[in-house]
């Protein structure tokens, strides 16, 4: 556990934020501590007072520091906030597509609410490219699986949906690759799960957001059951 002290020439701003999350890491000042005012930091440290400001400005993106208007800077948590991506990258398969489910069952039901004539002909070429992915490998057919997912979470119109899609379909692709793979799920039916895939698309198409709702609900959990089988 270290002391605050005088800092050495180099760049300071890292130096000073190192030294102030040290504070906070090591137990000097615990969840809910109002730390030192500008001024006195800057005393401490032995630099300026724009030097402590980019520091805690720093620890403030990072959500181990926050600012109470009126009140002070209050430590507010004892460790950085990973990133999203850094998150994803720790879960497990089981558990992304646990999310994927509850995110996508209810693009699906906007998306047939809100689908254009444009939506309709990229659900539709989506659909036509999964079908002559049946023929390719399972790299590229998974590839073509989740651009079709793609394409019904863009119907839904709702960037943050999309968004969040964006996010953790790049960590499941492995994972599904390794499982068709594994489970060799294409042996007999090279466009594994085809029909259910079309009957989605055409629930889109024809606005019926309960059916579309409903099959991507089925499609989806048995493919989980087979991951937490695996």
């Amino acid at each position: 556990m270290s002391s605050l002290g005088p800092l050495r020439p180099s760049p300071l701003v890292d130096q000073a934020t190192a030294h102030l999350r040290e504070q906070i890491t090591g137990g000097n000042w615990p969840v809910g501590t109002k730390i030192p005012g500008e001024t006195t930091l800057a005393k401490t440290l032995g630099v300026g007072r724009s030097t402590v400001r980019e520091a805690v400005r720093t620890l403030a993106a990072t959500g181990m520091l926050q600012s109470r208007q009126g009140a002070g800077i209050f430590v507010v948590a004892d460790r950085p906030h990973e990133d999203w991506p850094a998150r994803l990258r720790r879960a497990s398969v089981t558990d992304i597509y646990e999310v994927r489910m509850l995110i996508e069952v209810q693009a699906a039901r906007l998306a047939a609410e809100r689908r254009t004539d444009d939506d309709i002909a990229v659900l539709e070429g989506a659909m036509d490219a999964r079908r002559a992915a049946s023929g390719w490998g399972d790299a590229e057919f998974v590839d073509a699986d989740i651009a079709l997912h793609r394409a019904v979470v863009a119907a839904a119109h709702n960037p943050v949906l999309t968004d969040l899609f964006g996010e953790f379909a790049p960590a499941l692709r492995q994972g599904l690759i390794d499982l068709v793979d594994l489970l060799d799920l294409r042996a007999e039916h090279p466009g594994h799960g085809e029909d259910t895939h079309a009957a989605l698309v055409r629930a889109v198409v024809d606005g019926d957001g309960e059916a579309a709702g409903r099959l991507t609900t089925a499609d989806l959990e048995a493919t989980l059951a087979l991951l937490r089988g695996a």
